[in-house]
Formats: structure tokens, sequence, C-alpha cells
């Protein structure tokens, strides 16, 4: 043990047992394309069993905000791991890309190995829930960087998909339908709001919300579309996907589409989730703003011809989702909004 380095504010050996903690969760996560095991300096994943004929590597990463410091504040450490893999994993989806292996990178000021074992379990549910392999990672101890029990998490996932396969929306044309999928709440996008809302209200988030504690919707971790999107593909030439995160409907939506098209949304069928309206209605927040920072009830979209909207819907409703056509495609750029 190095006596003077834990001084310096690094415990080695509390970093041992961490890894120890961690590595039967990552085992629920293993794929038959994983070379090797946790702890290497470098996680190796075998392209060539994937049986494809012209692979597109994807990738993307991502944090899960400020939610984090709710996480911290209340003790619960076991799901904002799901969150983290979520807004990496749902981003490389809307390729049509599968996600293949996700890494994590975790920031402490102190490695309490119990603590660091809870966000890993939650990494790996998410990881389980992708069908993706957590195949590596970084538990860095920097007391001088961040407060006592404060800690940083962040992620990195890698999909593949046939190259005649991707998606990019270059296909989509006015007329095409927008099916939306139903969020799980806020997701991981607007807490810097969600909790100043909170704070200048004084409200005791421990209290009871529409048969809830406030703290497990804000802390409701974010969905992850991928079996129920892969599902889709299968059945359906889907034109374009996005992941409704920070910039809401407003902002998302148009990334999916080519620049000279736009969309007609009606939300009037949509069910906001009860977090999301009670924090509109608490801090006055009009419409146009929300649809410009929370999901609003649609955590991800997928475009399709008009004539498969109907086939779409079902093979969505068969992976247990239930979808609703939202919009159309139009010829002009820029969302509208009708039914607020």
């Amino acid at each position: 043990m190095s006596e003077q380095y834990k001084k310096a504010g690094v415990d080695i050996e509390a970093g041992y047992e961490a890894v120890e903690r961690m590595k039967t969760h990552v085992r629920r996560t293993m794929r038959r394309e994983v070379i090797g095991g946790l702890g290497g300096f470098g996680a190796a994943f075998d392209l060539s069993k994937l049986n494809m004929k012209a692979p597109v590597l994807v990738s993307g990463t991502d944090g899960v905000g400020t939610k984090l410091k709710l996480a911290i504040d209340h003790g619960r450490h076991n799901t904002i791991g799901i969150d983290a893999v979520a807004m990496c994993v749902n981003d490389i989806l809307t390729t049509g890309a599968e996600p293949l292996y996700f890494l994590d990178y975790i920031a402490v000021n102190k490695v309490i190995p119990e603590m660091v074992a809870d966000i890993v379990d939650g990494v790996s549910e998410g990881c389980v829930q992708a069908g993706c392999a957590l195949i590596g990672g970084e538990t860095a101890e920097m007391g001088e960087m961040y407060g006592s029990g404060e800690y940083d998490i962040a992620g990195f996932a890698a999909g593949a998909v046939e190259k005649d396969e991707y998606i990019d929306g270059s296909g989509v044309k006015p007329g095409d339908r927008i099916i939306g999928l139903a969020s799980s709440g806020i997701h991981s996008n607007g807490y810097s709001l969600v909790r100043k809302l909170i704070a200048d209200n004084d409200i005791d988030v421990n209290k009871d919300l529409g048969g809830r504690p406030i703290i497990d919707q804000l802390l409701e971790p974010t969905r992850i579309y991928v079996k129920s999107v892969q599902a889709l593909v299968e059945k359906v030439d889907v034109k374009a996907m996005s992941h409704i995160t920070g910039g809401g409907f407003i902002e998302n939506i148009p990334r999916a589409l080519p620049g000279d098209l736009g969309a007609d949304v009606d939300v009037s069928g949509i069910e906001v989730p009860r977090i999301i309206s009670w924090l509109l209605e608490l801090g006055g927040i009009d419409s146009r703003e929300a649809y410009n920072v929370f999901n609003m009830g649609i955590g991800f979209i997928v475009a399709v011809d008009e004539n498969d909207a109907d086939e779409a819907l079902r093979a969505l409703e068969s992976a247990g989702e239930s979808p609703q056509i939202i919009g159309t495609v139009t010829g002009e750029s820029g969302v509208r909004i009708h039914g607020r």
C-alpha cells in the first residue's frame, strides 16, 4: 500500500476493491465478440464476428448533465449509469447502428467502492437494455477537483451498421409521417432549470406527486430505445430518426431532416409526464420554451413513408412501445407545433 499516495488523496487499495466489485456487474453485459476481460490497457472487440459485409462504425459520447447533482445530493447512485448509456446509445441508434460496446469514465473525489459499484451497476443495466458490452472504463480519484462525495460520469459507445443500411435522412420527403415514442420522464436534459425551479420554490422532493415521490420521478432513468427500433427497422424502411434530448422538439427534429424540409407536429394527443407538466406550472414556463427544453413526453422519433406508417406502428407496438403519429414532414424548414 502506498501510504504517501494515500495521504495525497489517492487510495490505491480502495480502487482495487472497486474494480473487483464492478466485475460482477460487467459480466452481465458480455458479448461473444469481446476479446479479453476487464482490466487491460485497451478493450478489444472482434468486428469479424458481426457477419457484416461493409460495416460502418458509429460512435457517440455524452454525460448526464446536472441530473447528476440530484443523484449525488440524495445518495441515489444506481440508476444514473443507465442515463449515461442511454444518452450515447440512443444517439448512435439514429443511424440504424447496433450498439456494440460501451466504456465509462468516472471521476470521483474519493473512491468509495460501494458507491462506484452502484454507479457501474447502473451502467451495466443500461448496457443490458441496449444489448452492448461494457468492455472498459476508467475510475479516477481526484480529490482536488471534486468536493466530498462528488463525482462525474461520462460514456462512450460504438456501434455498427451495414453501409447500405446507414440512415442519414437523405431519403425523407414531404408527406412522410413522424412517429413518436414515449419518454419515461425528463430523461437527462433541462436539469439546470429543474434544479433552479426546485430551489427557488423551496420544494421538498421527498413529497408525493401523483402517487410517487418527486425525487423518484426526477431520477427516473432515460429510456433506451435500441430493441424497439431494431425490431422496427427489420420490418419497415425507416428514413430518419432523432433522439429528443437538449433542445427538445425545436432543435432535434430538424437534425433528422434535410435542411430544406421541416415538420408540422401535432402535440394534442401526447401525454406529457406528470413531473414535466408540474415543473412547467411551477415555473410558469410557456409552451414555446417547454418544447425547446424538455422532451414533453416523446423521447425518440422516427420518420417513415406515409404508406408504411401503419406497419411501423404495429411493429413498434409488438416491441412493447405505445407509438403515435405526431407529425408530417413538410417542404418548409423548421418545426411548427400545433395543439399546444
